[in-house]
């Protein structure tokens, strides 16, 4: 594709919740969005598993869409994860991110069955018409159970006009090129495997989309800077002190993890929604210690 309507860094917010009532925090969350924007976010992307989706009534679910939304106010392009178990779930919240603006939509099969090759293709084709909008097929295995090989991904979106993105999960960095290669270019690849950020975007990827940036935005974004400006040693240098964060809060969970961080940040957003529960003492004083490694005074001076 030519023009994506996403590239650079995708930021994921959390969905704060108040620690008392448990209920979503829009006022938290319109603090968490601005953050990301005026850290310099290419993208905002609400409502992936960072943003607990799962665990949302479709009434909190329209007002974190809503809010986020309104609080990005077309600074930078928006990603809505729409994903729900059901087609007609994934329809309804499709349509409430095009009424509220949304730039893109991302479909993860989200599903208990697996889906044969036709159901996939009607899920996804049923959510394209009802939005209209540039639709980005999720693939992570981790969390959906299906796999989605870049054969598979291709097919699909021959069938259909406006899924024109995939961001790849899988952490197999030769899938990014692959994709690019079957589409004949037509598909944009994300990476959305925080530890091979570097390796991806050295592979074609247009985009990374991570939560990371809510914590440590100064050090995502150089990196970004230094991968595309082929700055090869800076970006190296740059992942080399990511990664043990990366791989931490990815390892943790992310709605744990990211939680914990900004509560360490003095930029409380609750607790994550049960199941989950908050991260360990022990975890947020290791999360503390990597933390402290990327201040942002800490950046490794630009060559530039």
């Amino acid at each position: 594709m030519a023009n994506p309507p996403l590239k650079g860094i995708v930021s994921y917010p959390v969905t704060p919740f108040d620690a008392v009532t448990g209920e979503v925090d829009l006022p938290a969350l319109r603090s968490l969005t601005g953050d990301l924007v005026a850290a310099g976010s290419h993208a905002v992307a609400p409502l992936g598993s960072t943003g607990e989706s799962a665990y949302l009534t479709d009434k909190e679910w329209d007002a974190v869409c809503e809010t986020t939304l309104d609080t990005v106010a077309g600074r930078v392009p928006t990603l809505v994860g729409v994903s729900h178990w059901s087609t007609a779930g994934t329809v309804r919240r499709a349509r409430v991110a095009a009424r509220h603006g949304a730039t893109a939509i991302m479909v993860l099969p989200q599903v208990y069955w697996k889906l044969t090759e036709d159901e996939l293709a009607r899920h996804y084709g049923e959510v394209a018409r009802a939005a209209d909008l540039p639709m980005m097929l999720y693939n992570n295995p981790g969390t959906s159970g299906v796999d989605l090989h870049p054969e598979a991904v291709v097919a699909l979106a021959r069938k259909i006009p406006n899924l024109t993105m995939v961001k790849e999960s899988s952490g197999e960095v030769s899938r990014f090129r692959a994709i690019r290669e079957l589409s004949d270019g037509e598909l944009s690849v994300y990476n959305g495997s925080n530890p091979v950020a570097l390796d991806a975007f050295r592979a074609g990827a247009v985009g990374w989309c991570t939560a990371a940036p809510c914590l440590v935005p100064e050090w995502v974004l150089a990196l970004h800077a230094a991968a595309v400006g082929g700055h090869d040693d800076r970006a190296d240098e740059l992942l080399r002190e990511l990664l043990p964060f990366l791989r931490f809060i990815v390892d943790h969970g992310l709605p744990r993890a990211v939680k914990a961080g900004l509560d360490l940040q003095n930029r409380p957003s609750g607790p994550p929604r049960p199941p989950l529960l908050p991260l360990p003492h022990d975890e947020t004083a290791r999360l503390r210690e990597l933390l402290g490694r990327l201040r942002p005074d800490r950046l490794p001076p630009s060559a530039d």
